[in-house]
């Protein structure tokens, strides 16, 4: 691959970004129904991303970011710390599933109405390339495939900044009405 160390700066000026904005709001936590109330799924996207709600928790622990949001789009940026490592040095492949199955389900979440949720039902993963802190910053980019009444399909990348593939990934979620909406 050829490298593109200016693909590398934007991404983390775009991060920094966004890490500014949703540390001036809540921080991590679960929304309340409250807060979620008439919001479609792109428009709570956009809150999380704006940092007008909480965002997940999980996302802290494992040093990721929601980094962009369109309709059936969704992009988490993530830093493959040691922390992160199995017992060989690489980084773990939990954290490869976890980071590409919170940017399929948020692409999926991005295209239901108010009132509709989703749940992942299936995630199949290909890791084709191990991945080290050399790699600074990884993107898993989701994008739906079909968003039906009852289910929806996505796919994802996980890239380095210079357009290394280092796993892809496919899911299947169940879409349903929310609980007491």
């Amino acid at each position: 691959m050829t490298s593109r160390p200016h693909q590398l700066d934007q991404w983390l000026a775009q991060e920094k970004a966004v890490r500014e904005r949703v540390d001036q709001g809540p921080g991590p936590g679960v929304t309340r129904m409250d807060q979620v109330a008439g919001m479609s799924g792109l428009e709570l996207m956009r809150a999380i991303l704006n940092g007008e709600v909480p965002y997940a928790p999980m996302a802290q622990t494992l040093d990721f970011i929601l980094v962009e949001v369109a309709p059936g789009r969704a992009v988490f940026q993530g830093t493959p710390g040691p922390q992160l490592f199995n017992p060989l040095g690489t980084v773990h492949g939990g954290w490869f599933a976890t980071l590409l199955d919170s940017a399929l389900g948020c692409a999926v979440h991005t295209m239901l109405p108010q009132g509709r949720v989703y749940t992942t039902a299936e995630l199949s993963v290909n890791m084709v390339k191990a991945l080290t802190p050399r790699v600074p910053r990884v993107r898993a980019e989701g994008k739906v495939i079909h968003c039906g009444r009852q289910l929806a399909t996505a796919e994802a990348r996980l890239v380095g900044p210079d357009g290394t593939l280092y796993a892809h990934a496919t899911t299947t979620c169940l879409v349903f009405d929310l609980p007491n909406s």
